[in-house]
């Protein structure tokens, strides 16, 4: 760690692998914050990064975002009519979704690419210095030396926050995950906006997926997302379901991925399984953590 360009190195690391926990997170804290809990994030994350290899694929960059934007979305909507429309058990829901979005997309990578799979073919984005802020001493090369999906991931954490506690749609969104009954007597569309806050959380988490593919790997495998979903979710508790809190938890969380890359790298003789588990024992602690001190939404997974 003698090396003074290792810290910023992996600053960076952390930035960019934690941008698509974020992008995820913080669509899920809008979701839970309506009494909803979406397991199908990960299926929806997984759609998203299957709808941005397919989309960059045979359409360029743009067309990857925008279809692995609305794959996430589309997941999203199957779910929230089986549990919002169809008053199913959200957890069952979401699992279920999970894993028959995972059959999917593995069979329809099949028919696109073949046995092969994608590759190294996907174009991917490469990295957008911002004049001025570029220059800034470490914090300079490690927060705006990005992907632009990157900066759309700052751009969204305030927005969000604004959504949430500064609007008439915020109120009812938490006013919902608060007491359904309470907000339905006062006059909100509990379904409407539970179903609202659902989509967004589809549409980021597909977002999500197509950040992994298109700024990160330049690939797509099948079950890539490899459970960032479920850690986007504990992600939401332990960022104590406050967006700014979350894109904290999220670049704890990227730190964590990025550290195995450093350990690595050091060749180190420590088996290199355990850096890969460690954003998993990360969540597992974080859970542990979140449930004994903070509180989330009280109506969340209760059906309406």
């Amino acid at each position: 760690m003698s090396d003074p360009i290792l810290p910023v190195a992996f600053a960076a690391a952390a930035v960019r692998v934690g941008t698509p926990l974020a992008l995820a997170a913080i669509g899920e804290t809008v979701t839970e914050k309506s009494g909803v809990i979406n397991l199908g994030i990960e299926g929806a994350m997984l759609a998203g990064a299957f709808g941005g290899a397919a989309g960059a694929f045979h359409g360029g960059l743009a067309v990857g975002v925008v279809a692995g934007t609305v794959a996430g979305l589309i997941v999203a909507t199957l779910f929230a009519i089986m549990a919002i429309g169809a008053r199913a058990d959200q957890v069952i829901a979401g699992t279920a979704i999970t894993l028959g979005v995972t059959g999917l997309t593995g069979l329809l990578a099949q028919q696109v690419w073949g046995s092969a799979g994608a590759g190294l073919s996907l174009p991917t984005f490469p990295a957008w210095p911002l004049p001025v802020l570029e220059a800034a001493p470490f914090i300079g090369p490690v927060f705006f030396r990005q992907s632009p999906l990157t900066y759309a991931c700052y751009l969204l954490i305030p927005a969000t926050a604004w959504l949430l506690f500064h609007t008439r749609l915020g109120l009812e969104i938490r006013a919902s995950g608060e007491s359904s009954a309470s907000a339905a007597a006062a006059g909100v569309a509990v379904g409407r906006t539970r179903t609202l806050a659902t989509l967004f959380g589809g549409a980021c988490a597909g977002l999500a997926g197509a950040s992994l593919v298109l700024a990160q790997v330049g690939t797509f495998t099948e079950r890539m997302t490899g459970g960032r979903g479920f850690i986007a979710i504990a992600i939401v508790a332990l960022g104590r379901w406050h967006p700014w809190g979350v894109a904290i938890a999220s670049l704890v969380f990227g730190g964590a991925t990025a550290l195995q890359y450093i350990f690595q790298a050091s060749g180190t003789v420590i088996p290199y399984q355990l850096f890969i588990a460690m954003p998993y024992l990360l969540a597992l602690a974080a859970l542990g953590v979140a449930v004994g001190r903070h509180r989330g939404p009280a109506g969340l997974g209760r059906p309406h």
